[in-house]
């Protein structure tokens, strides 16, 4: 979604001065997106809606604190759910201290014949069966973008232990869609639906 920087002012300032409809506008404008963020990171619906709701506290709590020249007012709000979120879960989580010194970042994991043949919530389907704690890096490195510094940093763990889990997660989801043709078959079928 794109707000002009006049919108996100707008909508900004209001949230600071308590305005009950600025508020509801934010939070109507970012809910599906955000939602899905928290969905993304934890592994069920009620943690899920409890980060979503605890975050969304957060940015109307700190929302004075945003800063228009350093990104997007969405970008800022996505990051409060992912740190939620990963408050929220940090507790149960039990991280391999294996380290690997493999460059596996360079390496392509899926074969793109395969990924041509899939929807994107296909695959979120296959993340979602990875470790809790393997899941997580691999969601803030690959699609957060987070470097292994800014992982070590948020989770408390080593570089080497982020790296391992981002390896590990490559190789458990190439095998997972590499030999899951029932997924490939179900693409398929909301392929020919679309059309």
């Amino acid at each position: 979604m794109y707000l002009s920087r006049k919108q996100a002012e707008e909508l900004v300032n209001g949230c600071i001065k308590n305005d009950r409809l600025a508020q509801g506008a934010l939070y109507k404008l970012f809910h599906a997106d955000m939602l899905r963020v928290c969905y993304n990171y934890l592994p069920n619906k009620e943690l899920a809606k409890e980060a979503f709701n605890q975050g969304f506290l957060k940015v109307f709590q700190s929302i004075q604190n945003f800063e228009f020249d350093k990104g997007d007012l969405g970008g800022w709000i996505r990051k409060i759910m992912i740190f939620t979120s990963i408050d929220l879960l940090r507790k149960e989580l039990k991280f391999n201290t294996l380290e690997t010194t493999e460059k596996v970042e360079s390496e392509t994991f899926i074969s793109p014949t395969i990924l041509e043949k899939l929807f994107f919530e296909d695959i979120l389907e296959k993340i979602k069966q990875l470790p809790q704690a393997t899941q997580l890096v691999f969601n803030l490195s690959v699609i957060d973008g987070f470097s292994h510094k800014e992982i070590s940093e948020k989770l408390s763990i080593s570089e080497g232990t982020s790296r391992w889990h981002l390896a590990e997660a490559k190789s458990r989801l190439r095998l997972l869609l590499e030999t899951s043709n029932d997924l490939v078959s179900k693409s398929e079928e909301r392929r020919q639906a679309v059309r």
